[in-house]
């Protein structure tokens, strides 16, 4: 208990800037992302067995909040990859990586995921305003 109480004060008690919060965000959305598979693949082995049981999970994540929650994971997935090729990049180039310049690439990053992710976001909330509230001739 005691090396998870002083890992958890390292995260919240190191003041690295851009570079401590690409960090956790990068854990936090990997995190995210393998919660995601680990219910989508128990929820989908369950339209054999259980038929029902898998409707009723249907049902639950056409609901809003479950929608809206998509949309956070398409950004944790877009965030992820886009600060794993980074992460990659230097692993492979590291002559290209200069300590100075790093504050700008955990925002090239982060600016990145969220262009990729925008166009997405607004598909789908379209989507969630036209399906789930009749708007826009729904």
């Amino acid at each position: 208990m005691s090396a998870l109480k002083t890992t958890l004060n390292g995260y919240v008690g190191y003041r690295g800037r851009e570079g401590q919060l690409s960090f956790l965000l990068h854990r936090l959305t990997g995190l995210g992302t393998l919660l995601f598979l680990l219910i989508h693949i128990l929820d989908t082995s369950t339209v054999y067995f259980f038929p029902s049981l898998y409707a009723h999970a249907i049902a639950i994540y056409r609901l809003v909040p479950f929608e809206i929650g998509e949309i956070a994971l398409v950004f944790a997935v877009m965030y992820h990859g886009a600060n794993g090729l980074r992460i990659a990049f230097f692993d492979f180039f590291p002559k290209y990586w200069k300590k100075e310049y790093s504050r700008n690439w955990a925002w090239i990053t982060f600016v990145t995921a969220l262009i990729l992710w925008l166009p997405l976001a607004g598909v789908m909330g379209y989507n969630i305003l036209k399906y789930n509230f009749g708007l826009f001739g729904g």
